[in-house]
C-alpha cells in the first residue's frame, strides 16, 4: 500500500498542468468528452515506458548519455513545436452535440503518446523520484516499485480525465462563442510553444 506521502506527491505532480494535460483539454473541447477520455488514457500509456525505463535501469544509461538525452530531448521539443503550429492554424469549429471537428482516433492517440514518450525528463525524474518511496525490508523492491509506477499511472488517467470532463462541460460556451474559441486556440498554441522552448532550453 502506497504512503500517503507518496499518494500527495503523486497527485501535486499531475495536478500541474503540462503538455498532457493541455492536449486533453484541447482534444476534449474540440471533439468531445470520448476524446478527451482516450487522450487522457493515451498520455497516460505516454508515461510508461519511462516508468519501465527506470526500472529496467535505463533512466541511469540516459542520464549519463548526454547525446541520447540531447537527442530525445530536442525530438521532445521539436513534436511540442509541431503541436503549437498545428493548434495555431487549426481553423475546424467546435460542435455541440457531435464529435467536433472529424476524428482520427490513431492519430489522436499516436500524438497523445508522443506527448510524454518524447520527454526524457520524465526518465530522470522517475529516476529520482520512485527509489524514495521504495521501503527497505518490505518486502520485494521490484514488485513495490511495480506498484508504485501503477498508482502513479491510475492517478495520472483520473486526473487528465477529470480534466478532460471538465472542458468537455464547458464546451456549450466555448462553442457559441467564436472570440473564446480564438483565444483558446490561441492560448493552447502559446502553451505547446512555451513547453517545447522550455524543454529545449532548460538545463539537464
Amino acid at each position: 500500500m502506497p504512503s500517503l506521502e507518496y499518494l500527495i506527491t503523486c497527485l501535486v505532480v499531475v495536478l500541474i498542468p503540462g503538455a498532457g494535460v493541455i492536449y486533453t483539454v484541447s482534444t476534449a473541447l474540440v471533439h468531445g468528452r470520448r476524446a478527451g477520455i482516450l487522450a487522457a488514457l493515451a498520455c497516460t500509456l505516454g508515461i510508461l515506458p519511462h516508468l519501465l525505463a527506470t526500472i529496467l535501469g535505463v533512466a541511469a544509461i540516459l542520464h549519463s548519455s548526454a547525446l541520447v538525452f540531447e537527442t530525445l530531448r530536442y525530438a521532445g521539443a521539436a513534436y511540442l513545436l509541431y503541436l503549437a503550429y498545428a493548434t495555431w492554424r487549426d481553423r475546424s469549429a467546435l460542435a455541440v452535440g457531435g464529435d467536433g471537428a472529424t476524428l482520427d482516433i490513431r492519430s489522436l492517440v499516436a500524438k497523445a503518446l508522443l506527448v510524454n514518450l518524447l520527454n526524457p525528463k520524465l526518465t530522470i525524474f522517475f529516476l529520482a523520484f520512485l527509489p524514495q518511496f521504495v521501503r527497505p525490508g518490505a518486502g520485494d523492491e521490484l514488485a513495490q516499485l511495480l506498484g508504485l509506477s501503477a498508482t502513479f499511472m491510475l492517478m495520472t488517467f483520473v486526473i487528465f480525465a477529470i480534466y478532460g470532463l471538465l472542458a468537455h462541460a464547458f464546451r456549450k460556451a466555448v462553442v457559441e462563442s467564436q472570440q473564446v474559441q480564438a483565444w483558446l486556440r490561441r492560448g493552447f498554441a502559446a502553451s505547446f510553444a512555451g513547453l517545447g522552448a522550455n524543454l529545449a532550453l532548460a538545463d539537464r
